[in-house]
């Protein structure tokens, strides 16, 4: 299939977990791309900053779309960047959610971004709800703390997926929008696992016990928010984690190979390629 050609794809959040990825995939199949984020990018972008949205659309054919980060009040502003990109003559959004977002009511930010873009007729999307990233183990709040992983999530299994799965998924939706217009996909990893199944398998990878312990959620959240979490975002974590404490985790399905036509990364080979990082 040959790829499209004058197609500039803006990709925000571009030093981001996914961002950067995505970012760095489009070019390695030669597609333009500018890199938005507020530093170190192409081009600067700021949610707090609606002069730059501007800028960073001019002659732009798709966007890869990364809401602002720990806010939960984002749908107006989003909404605002969308008609600015209707304006530009954007053709496409990508737009990163997350795992069963569409079961949520429309004041959820998220939620009401997805059904904003549904409503939108001269912009064809696609829709990632992604489950939990492995890279929240090496990057972010999972990662062990004196060779513990400590989150409330009891026994529940989640089907956590590579950011390499997911940006590979966005990529070939920002690639060839016309096959993915309207499309909704949930990429996981293709195992679910326990928190204590991941701790073991990142101490097979590491040489050394990594264990894995459950918490008061309500504890949990409150360090959080003392480590500077915002307290609004405070409630997201909540819901996330209790969501899979209670059984409610993702579970494995095929959206990855059916999008790439790639197998999806097992935590084990994510665990060993990743294991200087503990």
């Amino acid at each position: 299939m040959n790829l499209p050609t004058n197609n500039c794809i803006l990709v925000l959040g571009a030093t981001g977990k996914t961002g950067a990825r995505v970012a760095q995939k489009l070019a390695k199949r030669g597609i333009l791309v500018r890199r938005a984020a507020r530093t170190n990018a192409d081009i600067r972008f700021d949610w707090s900053d609606p002069a730059t949205f501007g800028p960073a659309l001019q002659g732009v054919s798709g966007v890869y779309l990364v809401s602002p980060v720990m806010r939960v009040d984002f749908a107006s502003i989003v909404s605002r960047f969308l008609d600015e990109a209707e304006l530009a003559g954007v053709r496409h959004v990508t737009y990163l959610s997350a795992y069963g977002i569409e079961h949520a009511p429309l004041e959820v930010a998220l939620r009401a971004v997805e059904l904003d873009l549904a409503s939108r007729k001269s912009l064809s999307h696609s829709i990632l709800r992604p489950a939990w990233f492995m890279q929240n183990f090496c990057e972010t709040f999972l990662k062990p703390v004196n060779d513990e992983i400590i989150v409330p999530c009891g026994t529940g299994a989640e089907a956590f997926v590579s950011a390499e799965d997911i940006a590979s998924v966005a990529t070939s939706t920002l690639i060839y929008p016309s096959l993915h217009s309207g499309r909704e996909y949930a990429p996981t990893g293709p195992e679910a696992l326990t928190f204590d199944e991941a701790a073991n398998l990142i101490s097979n990878a590491v040489g050394r016990k990594i264990s894995y312990r459950n918490i008061d959620r309500d504890v949990w959240v409150n360090a959080m928010i003392q480590a500077g979490v915002p307290a609004e975002y405070g409630e997201v974590l909540r819901n996330l984690t209790e969501t899979v404490a209670s059984g409610r985790g993702s579970q494995p399905n095929d959206d990855v190979f059916f999008v790439t036509g790639a197998t999806p990364i097992r935590f084990g080979e994510f665990a060993i390629k990743t294991a200087s990082a503990w």
